[in-house]
């Protein structure tokens, strides 16, 4: 390769795929709860709410984690 040649870029860029979780099962709980309770008990839906705020803020938080994580490259737009 030449001097005056401009470099190749890579073949692919890198996937980030986050590791798994529990936590979209626990808020998909959390929301069934708090509709059954709308209709049934109202101490399923305080339970329901809160397991759905409770794994929403942790979902959210670990989320920034990760992207934080990531290298600098993959913040930056294109």
């Amino acid at each position: 390769m030449s001097p005056l040649e401009p470099e190749v870029p890579p073949a692919g860029e890198e996937i980030h795929l986050s590791g798994p979780s529990i936590l979209p099962l626990l808020t998909a709980l959390g929301i069934t709860l708090a509709l059954v309770g709308m209709t049934t008990f109202i101490e399923f839906t305080v339970v329901g709410a809160l397991l759905t705020i409770g794994c929403v803020v942790r979902w959210i938080k670990d989320t920034r984690r990760e992207v934080d994580e990531l290298p600098l490259e993959a913040h930056q737009e294109r």
